[in-house]
């Protein structure tokens, strides 16, 4: 019992860390590519990646448009359309299908991968000029005779939307 418990909280502590969880799948780059700090070309560069470079993919976003990639020491993001692996025998572009077939799965990108792989950078300090752009925020209250009630969406820079709504009565 005391074995099973101790299982799941570290199964459980793997899937709070960005990439751990994830297994890794060989890839070469298709150009000379920059290496980015996170998913976007808002974050600035780790590295640049030669053509040709091969790299170990850890997983990408949900929709398979940028993933989390090491090339030696190096730990950071390139857009899927400038890798490549080899499925079925031949070498074809990352797409959502092919990432899912070769085992890339869906990584989050958030402040502790952040922490982990860029602390002591010269721009390490500036996570919420990169992360915040892209943010946007919509929602609306309105009172009447017997209290308010009113919703917010909050819309991150990668689209994913968390929604709240509420209400307070009057008595």
């Amino acid at each position: 019992m005391r074995n099973r418990i101790l299982a799941l909280l570290a199964f459980g502590a793997a899937l709070l860390v960005p990439g751990l969880a994830a297994a890794a799948t060989t890839a070469v780059t298709t150009t000379k590519v920059n290496l980015r700090a996170g998913p976007g070309t808002n974050y600035p560069a780790v590295t640049v990646l030669p053509a040709g470079a091969g790299i170990t993919a850890y997983g990408c976003l949900p929709d398979y448009s940028w993933c989390d990639v090491g090339w030696g020491a190096a730990r950071g993001w390139i857009a899927a359309s400038y890798m490549q692996t080899v499925y079925r025998g031949n070498p074809v572009v990352v797409t959502a299908g092919v990432a899912t077939a070769v085992g890339i799965g869906v990584v989050a990108y958030n402040r502790a991968y952040w922490d982990r792989y860029y602390a002591g950078r010269p721009w390490y300090g500036s996570w919420n000029s990169y992360y915040g752009r892209g943010v946007t925020t919509s929602g609306a209250v309105a009172c009447g005779q017997r209290g308010c009630a009113g919703t917010r969406a909050v819309t991150g820079p990668h689209g994913n939307t968390v929604r709240r709504s509420g209400a307070v009565r009057r008595y």
